[in-house]
């Protein structure tokens, strides 16, 4: 073993600057996992930091002549444990590839490195009176990469769609060190499999993305939002299935529980009623947002909204939202740990859900807030537990399989933007069904034949 780790080592430095590479024990193993509760993760023996195509393809050409398993990272945001390291492996991170490599305003497309933050994008790209939709809530310090691994989504995906709807084209540098890129710069093109999209949620299992070509859209008028507060889950989840069923198109529509509310009001101490069951908040950013609110408050208070108050201007926008990017936050000063679901089912189940998960914190005896993308029914629980407890953490992790049950029960999905890596890969198993199974670790076993991109995540 230290002879093979030798011989990595050696053939890492003949095609790789000094400070690309690190072998200090104590520093790699902060590259070890990301942020997911419940998942193991194993030694790397290097971290290596690329900043060209180059240095990727050296490192892959070099991973398969050894054949030493590689485990790509963005930034480690992420909450399924795609991002942990493997014994033996090759941690490759690639914040260093940051640059912006083109936006042009004429064909709507921005041109990056995977290490682009998504935060940073997204100002890049306004200064030119452009927007790039996707914003997960780690958006300060997320990568376009990893969100292209994980096909994250985030606030506005009720109007505006997730990350693999804007993204064009990829090169994409293989577990052999070939170069490859799929899709296009042009608004359409249909030519061949879409293989854009497969690349799109394979959580680094099928090949290293160097590059994105990315859509965006016109900036939109700043969005106004309004608050609606419910005496129970259920009556906020009737006013939104009315408000989409009416036709509206907001750009954020999000919904927090009690739980949730009385977090965010003990770390912020933002004056919400403790007595309200559910806050719905509610954005448009039309040309005419107070008509819109206007008519979305009537909805809200004809499905038993007690309280209904739209914001009058952008500041007023923002003082609401921040109870909603404070959620996961607030939620995790409850307790030492937590584990944060992302199980999306469809509106009209979308009550069932929010109740069922509601039975399943009183049958553990567990404290689970809940927050979600109410316009698309993506869910985010929020089992909250003490580590250093066994049984508390035993309890934890049965309420989260029993909630990833429950939302397949209602016709759902166990991951609607946060991905499989370790923590979900039996639940997937589940989900796809053995010929489904089959049939992706068949296209995984075509681009990785010797298994050394990012192996034990997905299946």
């Amino acid at each position: 073993m230290d002879d093979l780790l030798a011989q990595l080592h050696d053939r890492l430095r003949a095609g790789l600057p000094a400070e690309a590479l690190i072998t200090d024990p104590d520093v790699t193993a902060s590259y070890a996992h990301d942020m997911a509760s419940f998942c193991a993760a194993g030694t790397p023996a290097v971290v290596v930091l690329p900043r060209t195509v180059e240095q990727v393809q050296h490192v892959m050409r070099t991973a398969t002549a050894l054949r030493v398993p590689v485990v790509p990272q963005g930034a480690r945001t992420g909450l399924s444990g795609a991002a942990n390291a493997s014994d033996g492996c090759i941690v490759l991170s690639l914040t260093k590839m940051d640059r912006i490599l083109e936006i042009s305003p004429v064909d709507r497309i921005a041109v990056v490195e995977p290490g682009v933050v998504n935060a940073v994008l997204s100002r890049a790209v306004g200064e030119h009176g452009l927007y790039y939709p996707p914003d997960p809530s780690s958006w300060e310090t997320c990568t376009i990469g990893g969100n292209i691994g994980t096909a994250s989504g985030g606030l506005c995906c009720v109007k505006y769609g997730v990350t693999a709807e804007y993204v064009l084209g990829l090169d994409v540098v293989l577990a052999d060190g070939r170069l490859m890129s799929t899709g296009r710069r042009t608004a359409k093109g249909v030519a061949g499999y879409d293989l854009t999209r497969l690349f799109v949620g394979s959580e680094g299992s099928l090949g290293i993305v160097v590059k994105a070509v990315l859509a965006l859209r016109p900036k939109p008028p700043r969005q106004l939002v309004l608050a609606a507060e419910f005496p129970s889950a259920a009556t906020a989840c009737d006013a939104i299935c009315a408000i989409m069923e009416r036709g509206h198109t907001p750009s954020l529509l999000e919904l927090m529980d009690r739980t949730t509310i009385r977090a965010v009001n003990q770390l912020a101490h933002m004056g919400l009623p403790d007595t309200t069951e559910a806050l719905l908040l509610a954005a448009f950013d039309t040309p005419d947002p107070t008509a819109d609110l206007l008519a979305v408050g009537e909805l809200c208070t004809a499905h038993g909204a007690t309280q209904v108050v739209p914001a009058e201007d952008a500041a007023e926008s923002e003082l609401l939202l921040q109870a909603r990017r404070l959620s996961l936050t607030a939620l995790e000063t409850l307790k030492p740990a937590t584990m944060i679901d992302d199980v999306c089912v469809p509106r009209s189940q979308l009550a069932d859900m929010i109740e069922g998960t509601s039975a399943v914190a009183e049958k553990y005896d567990l404290t689970i807030g809940l927050c979600a993308h109410a316009g698309d029914g993506n869910t985010h629980p929020v089992v909250c537990f003490d580590h250093h407890d066994p049984d508390e953490s035993r309890r934890a992790r049965e309420s989260f399989d029993e909630i990833m049950a429950l939302g397949l029960e209602l016709g759902g999905t166990i991951t609607g933007e946060h991905g499989v890596g370790v923590l979900k890969k039996e639940w997937l198993a589940r989900e796809l069904g053995p010929v489904g199974l089959e049939l992706q670790r068949g296209i995984k076993q075509t681009f990785d034949p010797l298994g050394i991109l990012n192996p034990g995540k997905l299946f």
